[in-house]
Order: C-alpha cells, then structure tokens, then sequence
C-alpha cells in the first residue's frame, strides 16, 4: 500500500507527501560518535517522496550494500506554505509531530565521503524513512521531546530535543530560506547518539516519550 501521512487516531492528511528535508549533525554528542566536525550551521540533505514508509509495518534493509544504520529523529509535518519564514510563522505551520528513522547505508556513506562526492545513494534509497503517524503539536514543548529507540529489547538511543545544537523552529526557519517548505513535507530534525546497525529481523521500538509508541520489524 502506498505511504499516506496519517495522525494517530487514523485520520488520513489530506496533503499529499513531499519532500523529506533532513539536518545533519544536529546532536554533538552524535557527531562525535561518528569522528565527524560539529557543523557551524545546519547541515541540509533531502530524502524523495520514494523514501518514505509507513514505520508501522515491517521496513526492508538492503542486504548487499554494506551495514545499514538506524538514526531515531524527531519529525515534523508541515502545514502551510513557507518561504524564509521567522520562527513565529514555522510554529503556526506544524501540522504534526512524530518519528522518523533516517536509515543510513553508513559503509557506502563513508566511501562517498572519503571521495568528496554526495551522500543521496546512502541516504535516499527507497524505504530509507520509515515514518511514524503524526500527534497534534498542541501541549508538546519542542525544546523538551524525549526520544527513545530499543532494538531486540535493548536501549540503544535516549535523546532530548534539548540536546539539539539548532532548536526545531530555528531550523525550520533556516530551512525556509533555501526552499520552500509545503504542505505535506517534513522535516527530520537530527538523531541523537547511540546510532548502529540494523539487521533483518531485528524487532524496533521508537518512542516520543509520554506521547507516542511505535513498534516496527526490519526485514
């Protein structure tokens, strides 16, 4: 079945899917587990439309294009048109807040880094964003999301969006001056440390602690 952004009491979002625009390195401690600069300012890559699945059912990983890893990031789904927008108007325009997995082919990314070249093959594969349902952003402070992944019933990120070198509605705000974001589209927002490997059969619990629980299967 084809991937349709949804809220967590089932109701289907009319807009349709966009863009995934993700932030790289926006957690110290994650850039630091991976011998990597901290960035001066967000680090911006996009994922297709093609990439994006629904984190509920089971997600394939490739198994011939070295290990995949797991990044856990807090996703917001945009509601409304914006186009250098200050922080004020990023607020007004979540729709949505969830979870999303930035699957990463990490040898293949670590073999296009060493030679200068882009990170789209190990980034925006197809199913390489597994995607969660969407809770109202009513009543969630964006500056104090809990973020959790257990693999095969063990902790393997705890994360607060505190951590983030640039706050959620900064980076919308930044993101808004390179490209437009649109109804529909979403913003990956960093992954805090603990990332690895992802293997076939591994059973994945993502939570947005105290407001959202999602259990999902690699295959």
């Amino acid at each position: 079945m084809a991937y349709q952004h949804q809220f967590d009491d089932g109701r289907a979002v009319d807009w349709p899917l966009g863009k995934v625009v993700c932030i790289g390195r926006n957690y110290a401690a994650h850039a630091a587990e991976l011998n990597n600069p901290i960035p001066t300012t967000p680090l911006l890559f996009i994922k297709p439309a093609s990439a994006v699945v629904n984190m509920a059912e089971p997600f394939r990983v490739p198994r011939d294009l070295g290990e995949v890893h797991f990044e856990t990031e807090l996703a917001i789904l945009i509601g409304q048109p914006l186009t250098s927008a200050d922080e004020t108007q990023a607020a007004e325009a979540i729709a949505g807040v969830g979870l999303g997995l930035d699957l990463t082919l990490r040898d293949l990314q670590d073999a296009l880094k060493k030679a200068g070249q882009p990170w789209e093959k190990a980034k925006s594969f197809d199913g390489a964003c597994p995607l969660s349902s969407f809770i109202s952003p009513d009543n969630i402070d964006l500056t104090d999301c809990q973020i959790r992944l257990q693999v095969n019933g063990e902790l393997r990120q705890d994360g607060n969006s505190s951590q983030m070198l640039t706050p959620v509605l900064e980076l919308l705000s930044y993101a808004s001056r390179f490209f437009t974001l649109n109804p529909g589209d979403v913003v990956l927002t960093g992954t805090p440390a603990g990332v690895g490997p992802v293997r076939p059969d591994d059973q994945l619990v993502v939570e947005l602690a105290d407001q959202l629980r999602v259990e999902t299967r690699a295959c």
